[in-house]
């Protein structure tokens, strides 16, 4: 069973970076991921990671960058020039272990971090 821990979250100010890390124990999932979600929103997708292949929300392509150590099983986001905006709580998420696409949906991902918050002040 696959299990995620994130850490890295915190309050930075506008045009600030934050670097999110992500955990995985158990069987390595081919794809992983990171959503976020606000209060009264559903978790919208942030940025997906499935080998060589990367896939970003318009919002934050440009900007945010994930990366995946395998030899460590960890997947990072980093994220630049942050904005207001982008405060949220991110969620590491990963997909069935025998996938390999990128999906934007939240229900096709099986397994979930516990979530770390990101503030971001104007």
């Amino acid at each position: 069973q696959v299990q995620l821990a994130e850490s890295g979250g915190g309050l930075v100010q506008a045009g600030d970076s934050l670097r999110l890390s992500c955990v995985v124990s158990g069987p390595s999932p081919n794809v992983m991921g990171w959503f976020r979600q606000v209060p009264g929103k559903q978790r919208e997708f942030v940025a997906g990671i499935s080998g060589g292949s990367t896939a970003y929300s318009d919002s934050v392509k440009g900007r945010f960058t994930i990366s995946r150590d395998n030899g460590k099983n960890t997947v990072h986001l980093q994220m630049n020039n942050l904005e207001p905006e982008d405060a949220a709580v991110y969620c590491c998420g990963s997909r069935p272990r025998r996938i390999t696409v990128i999906a934007r949906c939240r229900t096709q991902w099986r397994a979930w971090g516990q979530g770390n918050q990101v503030a971001v002040s104007s």
